[in-house]
């Protein structure tokens, strides 16, 4: 079980779950949209997940693809929702498709950009069916165009029995800024739409959190303010702070990681988006896919992280990295 509950999200996991709720009521005009924005760690897919597991009725259908961060494709977010889905029986000319999976044996000049766009709806639109469905996009600021011209399609379209939940760091972290910062307003600007922006956890919220797991502590407060000034509040590295100290009494929590301070240490660009993903909370073998390198090669990125910041251990890594200015 992860160590830290919903603590400090309950109002935003009430807004999520009056979203379904308006989603599978009778009177469904358009798709309900939740945009959820934040840095790397605050929680926004675990918030998600949650959500959907408070949903009631239960979905009939969960369609979930995210971006490939760095060498984005046409239309990744469908193609993930189509990887390993048996698409013959879908309304949709099998050639599109392939275009639209990304299929390398797809013809490479077939479809106008606005054609192609219509059987992507429409594709979406068999995969949800009579519903209710809910529609995960993870990682909106490392969509490819045509997958933001999806997204912003179906935040609009009429009468689709569906939940879009997208969640994105903010458009400054996109390499198209512009166009993710426009796509983000016009889902916001949708109908009824809920719009969250998920922050660090306060020192109360994360003293909350380190007397649920801790009840022995003698001076909680104290240690709660410590601990949310060694990962900034950050949930994920909260969790993996309580997770790798476990049983290893007080001190452990409140010791700050041995390492050089941020400015005395070089790291080269690949090693910074290395770290990046650490903060994350990706594994290495999300590290290799994300960033399109082997897992041995990740090993040794990780390695050479590890020696340069003086740190034991992935999770001090990432401590470390919360610190760098």
């Amino acid at each position: 079980m992860n160590p830290v509950p919903m603590v400090g999200r309950a109002d935003e996991l009430r807004e999520l779950v009056g979203q379904w709720e308006r989603v599978v009521s009778p009177d469904l005009s358009s798709t309900g949209v939740v945009v959820l924005t934040g840095q790397p760690g605050v929680g926004k897919s675990r918030l998600v997940a949650t959500a959907v597991e408070a949903f009631a009725p239960r979905p009939a259908t969960v369609l979930t693809g995210t971006a490939r961060l760095h060498s984005p494709a046409p239309y990744d977010w469908l193609a993930a929702v189509l990887s390993g889905r048996d698409t013959r029986t879908l309304p949709v000319p099998a050639d599109g498709l392939g275009w639209l999976a990304q299929d390398p044996q797809a013809p490479t000049e077939r479809y106008a950009p606005d054609a192609l766009l219509r059987l992507a709806v429409r594709t979406v639109r068999a995969l949800v069916g009579d519903g209710p469905a809910v529609l995960i996009v993870e990682d909106l600021h490392a969509l490819d165009p045509a997958s933001l011209s999806l997204i912003a399609e179906l935040a609009a379209a009429p009468r689709l029995p569906a939940l879009l939940i997208v969640t994105s760091q903010p458009a400054e972290a996109a390499v198209a800024r512009h166009l993710v910062a426009r796509t983000l307003a016009r889902l916001s600007g949708t109908p009824n739409a809920v719009r969250q922006h998920l922050g660090p956890l306060d020192p109360e919220r994360v003293t909350e959190i380190l007397a649920a797991a801790h009840p022995e502590l003698p001076d909680a407060e104290r240690v709660g303010l410590a601990v949310w000034r060694r990962t900034g509040g950050n949930p994920y590295l909260l969790s993996e702070l309580l997770a790798t100290t476990a049983g290893r009494g007080l001190a452990a929590l409140e010791d700050e990681p041995v390492g050089p301070e941020a400015e005395q240490v070089e790291l080269t660009a690949r090693e910074l988006q290395v770290l990046e993903c650490l903060a994350a909370g990706m594994s290495n073998k999300q590290v290799a896919k994300s960033l399109d390198i082997s897992i041995r090669t990740v090993a040794v990125h990780v390695s050479n992280l590890l020696r340069k910041t003086g740190s034991s251990s992935r999770t001090e890594a990432a401590l470390w990295a919360v610190k760098r200015p």
